[in-house]
């Protein structure tokens, strides 16, 4: 090979090594000086592992506003000597879930019965006159009548430890607004339910209104035996239903307490029980 040949080649390579020593050169120099707005930050969830917040408040899709209640454990039960079947208090963890804000309405339940869903035999005195008290709870129905409608909306019944949560999330509260029975904060005279949403000061920590009184409230759960309970437990009927909250017609200041267990049969579908559906967090 001619001297001239070689030459040649090494000055195409050395031209080569230089220019690709250049790009390199380039494309650090953007790199160190792009402005920061321009950079690719990757996302909190790419970063860190964590999902983005969930929305404290949703309208579910048959238009029910339903707030959050976020993961972690809570005090459940209660060691106060009046408690019986719920002692001893105890830990529990739950994922996050979504909770009406409001007892279901004789209106919201009316929109299932037109929708062909849900049944129209209630225990009520006058169908017509009935449902014209619209924003007032709906009762009459039995646990079965409950489920379906909460299932016609995306959502179910909540289990029994998501409503003891709902109503005194992390703290151990004996009543959803705090540690003192105040009939101010709730309906505290028998005598018929009232409209939804109008106790302010009642709100549970996570804003569910009603949750002491009004009406009793069906859960998912059959009545079980808390770990720990040293008391009687030959009444634990795997047919019956927890009840939650107290009602009209019963607003003695522990069976409105947060811890306080009720529980009936399926069937039962008493003028003073209503409820509210509950569904998973996304």
């Amino acid at each position: 090979m001619s001297e001239t040949k070689r030459s040649i080649r090494l000055f195409i390579f050395i031209l080569s090594g230089i220019l690709l020593l250049g790009v390199i050169f380039v494309i650090a120099l953007m790199t160190i000086f792009t402005p920061v707005g321009m950079k690719s930050v990757p996302s909190a969830q790419t970063a860190t592992g964590i999902s983005t917040p969930l929305a404290a408040e949703i309208i579910d899709a048959k238009g029910a506003p339903m707030r959050l209640v976020p993961a972690g454990d809570f005090i459940m039960g209660s060691d106060d000597e009046m408690a019986r079947d719920a002692q001893p208090a105890h830990r529990v963890s739950l994922p996050d879930f979504y909770m009406d804000v409001y007892e279901v309405t004789r209106a919201r339940y009316m929109e299932c019965v037109d929708a062909g869903v849900c049944s129209d035999h209630l225990n009520v005195p006058n169908f017509e006159d009935y449902f014209k008290d619209s924003n007032f709870p709906m009762s009459g129905l039995n646990w079965e009548q409950a489920k379906a409608y909460c299932e016609w909306r995306g959502a179910r019944l909540p289990g029994e430890a998501e409503w003891e949560k709902a109503a005194r999330g992390t703290d151990g509260r004996t009543y959803p607004w705090g540690e003192e029975y105040d009939p101010a904060y709730f309906q505290a005279d028998a005598g018929g339910s009232h409209e939804v949403g109008i106790y302010e000061k009642g709100k549970s920590p996570y804003g569910m209104y009603d949750m002491a009184g009004n009406g009793w409230e069906w859960t998912a759960d059959p009545l079980t035996v808390y770990p720990g309970n040293q008391g009687d437990h030959s009444y634990y009927r795997e047919t019956d239903r927890v009840l939650r909250g107290g009602s009209w017609d019963h607003p003695d200041r522990y069976i409105v307490s947060t811890w306080y267990r009720f529980a009936s049969n399926m069937g039962d579908n008493s003028g003073y029980i209503g409820f509210r559906c509950a569904k998973d967090a996304p």
